[in-house]
């Protein structure tokens, strides 16, 4: 036991990026290890990213389904970078999406923003929808490089917001009828199969009441930290999974139906 680094944790997680490998939590390592120290070691990989050449292109949001708090003994939102590195069309990977370098990959089917101006939390839910460009449904697929999905929230922060890769399908306009989406978005239903098995079904209400109160939310978390650059024009944002997060494998097919909302469902092969 004893304190974690920042800097040596750092290099341990930026070390086992792309490469399947797990390692301890620094939770069990260190009792103190928390959310702020999490941030800091985050903020360290991300140098090292960028510095590799990797270009980030906008945030997930992990964690805003409620529904899955008690399965991780996480109670609030996280949030982490995606890049370019990470950032996929699903009409691109229509071959099959491999799962090679991500460890214990699960799959979360979720909706996207495309920013379109600088929001704040302080807007309305039609304020913040006049800011985004498209919405569109795929899945992000998510990782845990401690065994087991055994982890404390400091750790998921620490280790890329668990984040392993976004696969956006089709973008579809938000401003030509924004009161739709704004009715649309926390009501709509989606069923989530796998190999044509039902898996489970959810909600846009379960990502924290909607995905444009998860958005607000992300806002208002970047808005009180100071050192962390505010969400602006060109980024992505995923809201979080409308699921329980489920394990993949190579040779599955796994496919959404969305019910109430204006965006077709999604599908991908894993490999």
């Amino acid at each position: 036991m004893g304190s974690v680094d920042v800097e040596e944790a750092a290099a341990e997680i930026f070390a086992a990026l792309g490469t399947g490998r797990q390692v301890r939590p620094f939770s069990a390592r260190d009792p103190g290890f928390d959310l702020a120290a999490a941030y800091r070691v985050a903020a360290r990989v991300h140098e090292r990213r960028v510095a590799r050449g990797e270009r980030p292109v906008g945030r997930k949001i992990g964690f805003t389904n409620r529904r899955i708090w008690d399965e991780y003994g996480v109670y609030a939102p996280i949030w982490g970078h995606v890049y370019d590195t990470t950032l996929h069309e699903l009409a691109a990977v229509s071959a099959g999406f491999p799962l090679a370098g991500l460890a214990e990959p699960r799959i979360e089917p979720e909706i996207m923003f495309g920013i379109s101006a600088a929001p704040h939390a302080a807007m309305d839910d039609t304020e913040l929808l006049g800011c985004i460009d498209w919405v569109a449904h795929g899945f992000e697929l998510v990782q845990s490089i401690f065994p087991g999905w055994a982890f404390a929230a400091a750790d998921t922060v620490a280790a890329y917001g668990l984040h392993g890769a976004l696969l956006v399908g089709q973008r579809v306009a938000v401003a030509p009828d924004l009161s739709r989406w704004k009715a649309s978005l926390p009501a709509f239903g989606i069923a989530l199969s796998c190999d044509g098995a039902s898996m489970e079904e959810g909600s846009g209400a379960h990502v924290l009441d909607g995905p444009v109160a998860a958005l607000r939310h992300l806002l208002s978390v970047l808005e009180a930290s100071p050192e962390q650059k505010p969400l602006g024009a060109g980024e992505i944002v995923t809201t979080g999974t409308l699921t329980r997060a489920l394990p993949v494998r190579a040779g599955q097919v796994w496919s959404t139906r969305l019910d109430g909302i204006g965006l077709p469902g999604a599908r991908v092969q894993f490999r």
